[in-house]
């Protein structure tokens, strides 16, 4: 476990333009490298744009693609984390984020909760993911979770009982609403990290896109967590931008002591309970 400096990487990609918005996100990287950032961490579906409907074939990327290749060299300098449309090789299609780091694919999240309501229509187009995993990496056990995986409690819960003390969560969340003088989905996003992050004690990036596709806005405002809930920078709202956060080991290191709720979480009751309700409502 050691410190981390963090690059959020707030762009506005273009709809079904790959080729483009990898130009985009190498060149913003190699911007989080010139400010000696350890890890760039990129919106969700950055290499595609969100509203892909039938152009999800099309933007799909396996993981030996040249452009995934691009990333995973590129990632000899530094830690990267990308949302992608990923196809398997008996053409399965995924919302997919990619961690890479020394040159290799460390870790690959799909995306399991898939929004299908409102303005989504995700599961339509897109296989679900079957399972949240931690990881190693050079900053500690990682979680990757992707936007709607976020607002299911047991997401970060199963992440950080399975070790990890990181968060990131990438995400293409539209704006929507006003309270209280703000953005309701900004409210919404910044209670729900900052809740996580000082129930679990665990850092949490989240790192959402900008711009508008279909005439619907993305709202940006991607911002770091401390593990005491605190927020410890934030991005603009609405506007492409890279956002830096520092965050100490020595933080994490004094929350787990000061509430060790992590510590003195009973696995064994949950799933007891958890096998209880599924055993009923199976009835």
């Amino acid at each position: 476990m050691r410190d981390l400096n963090a690059a959020l990487v707030q762009l506005k990609p273009k709809l079904g333009r790959v080729a483009d918005n990898l130009d985009l996100i190498r060149e913003q990287v190699e911007r989080a490298i010139e400010q000696q950032a350890d890890l760039a961490v990129l919106p969700e579906l950055a290499l595609t744009g969100y509203f892909l409907k039938d152009l999800v074939p099309e933007v799909a990327l396996s993981l030996d693609s040249p452009e995934l290749t691009t990333l995973r060299e590129l990632s000899r300098r530094i830690s990267i984390a990308v949302g992608f449309v990923e196809v398997t090789t008996d053409f399965q299609f995924y919302n997919s984020a990619a961690w890479f780091e020394a040159g290799e694919l460390r870790h690959l999240h799909r995306k399991v909760y898939l929004p299908t309501y409102g303005l989504f229509d995700e599961q339509r187009y897109l296989g679900r993911g079957d399972r949240f995993r931690a990881f190693d990496t050079c900053f500690g056990r990682v979680g990757l979770l992707v936007c709607e995986d976020m607002w299911h409690l047991s997401a970060p819960y199963l992440l950080a009982m399975d070790g990890a003390t990181t968060l990131v969560c990438l995400s293409s969340s539209p704006g929507r609403g006003v309270e209280q003088g703000q953005l309701g989905t900004a409210a919404a996003w910044r209670n729900l990290t900052t809740a996580t992050a000082r129930f679990l004690t665990c850092r949490v990036l989240y790192v959402n896109r900008v711009g508008y596709e279909d005439g619907v806005g993305f709202w940006g405002g991607s911002h770091a967590v401390a593990p005491s809930g605190e927020i410890v920078v934030s991005a603009p709202e609405f506007d492409a931008s890279m956002t830096l956060a520092r965050l100490n080991a020595a933080d994490l290191r004094r929350e787990r002591i000061a509430s060790p709720l992590v510590r003195d979480e009973s696995l064994c009751v949950t799933q007891l309970e958890l096998e209880r309700i599924h055993r009923e409502r199976s009835r």
